[in-house]
């Protein structure tokens, strides 16, 4: 059985475009987990109190209700056994294969399942890529569960790795705009996309947004006081400013300059400017990323789209975050069939496979 995975803190290196870091999760996080560590090509981000094994348990709980399934029951025999197919139905990236490792166990241990390809791998339509073998009941029973991580999760990665090409030399970021009770599974899907993790929530980082700066009373008392605050709690870790103005980008330098900080990244927030013609203006962003001068992290936040990453990553900036790699994310179509035959020649009567 599975139970709250213990990992370490993961931090991927911005990548290339000509590779993709496959990491192997250490023996720590796969014993007892039932996942054959073949299947782990990413491992996911560190989180102190997130269990993945109670949202994969939540998530079974509200399909079955408390009948269970009434359909299953009334049509397949007790003892029948099949073999599934996963099917793409469209090009993407695939992600959420050793998360279904994980639904599947948990509903039958017994039910053994074969991969032809792993996280971050590049799936095309009509591709027969994985199967599962065991009690029909049990197979079908995990499928939607299955596929509703695995079809989010492909659709993150796919869009993230697209984003993530387009904005080399820059890191692509998810933010915290994530599905509720989803964090970790949304941002581990950013992971095997090739982008690189933000903060996970408000505990791991420090970041002074608009909303602390007025209350504080400016810029400077705002990294004042968190400044006070990590020393007299003797913590340690990241701190970011958002900045939307380059008066307040020369406030940061100025106060930086004056003042013993663990300021670490300033954040430049909607100085890309959208033109009439769909274009946008980055000349703002780009004095900004020359005022700051590699003293401090930079990160470009506000009208990222994929039409527009590439033009904000020549700009110099260190990170490009994003809150659509998430919080607008557009599925990728997978299925699971028994008859894959049947399932094919519909899938080429709609032309989706």
């Amino acid at each position: 059985m599975f139970g709250v995975m213990s990992i370490s803190t993961f931090v991927s290196p911005c990548l290339s475009t000509a590779s993709r870091l496959v990491v192997r999760m250490s023996a720590t996080v796969t014993r007892g987990s039932g996942i054959p560590i073949k299947f782990v090509a990413v491992k996911p981000p560190s989180h102190p109190t997130y269990d993945l094994k109670g949202v994969i348990k939540l998530a079974l709980a509200e399909d079955a209700g408390d009948r269970g399934d009434v359909t299953c029951m009334a049509t397949i025999p007790a003892d029948m056994e099949v073999e599934a197919h996963f099917l793409a139905k469209e090009d993407g990236v695939v992600a959420g294969i050793a998360l279904a490792e994980m639904v599947f166990s948990e509903v039958d241990p017994a039910l053994k399942v074969d991969w032809a390809r792993k996280d971050g791998d590049y799936i095309q339509k009509g591709l027969q890529f994985g199967k599962v073998h065991g009690r029909a009941h049990n197979v079908v029973v995990a499928e939607r569960v299955v596929l509703n991580f695995m079809q989010r999760m492909s659709g993150i990665a796919t869009l993230t790795k697209a984003m993530a090409d387009a904005a080399h030399p820059a890191c692509i970021l998810e933010t915290r705009k994530t599905a509720p009770g989803l964090r970790l599974v949304d941002k581990w899907a950013v992971l095997i996309g090739g982008g690189q993790n933000h903060r996970m929530g408000l505990f791991d980082m420090v970041m002074i947004k608009d909303n602390h700066i007025s209350i504080a009373g400016g810029v400077r008392n705002a990294l004042r006081s968190v400044d006070l605050y990590l020393e007299e709690n003797n913590l340690h870790m990241g701190v970011e400013v958002e900045t939307r103005t380059l008066e307040e980008v020369n406030e940061v330098l100025q106060y930086a300059s004056q003042t013993k900080t663990s300021l670490t990244r300033i954040m430049l927030d909607n100085m890309v400017v959208p033109q009439s013609n769909g274009d946008v203006d980055v000349s703002m962003l780009k004095e900004a990323v020359d005022l700051i001068n590699g003293r401090f992290e930079t990160e470009a936040s506000g009208n990222v789209t994929l039409e527009t990453v590439h033009k904000i990553g020549e700009t110099g900036v260190t990170y490009i975050s994003s809150g659509a790699l998430t919080h607008s994310v557009k599925a990728l179509d997978i299925s699971l069939k028994i008859d894959t035959e049947l399932a094919l020649e519909v899938g080429r009567r709609t032309k989706r496979a």
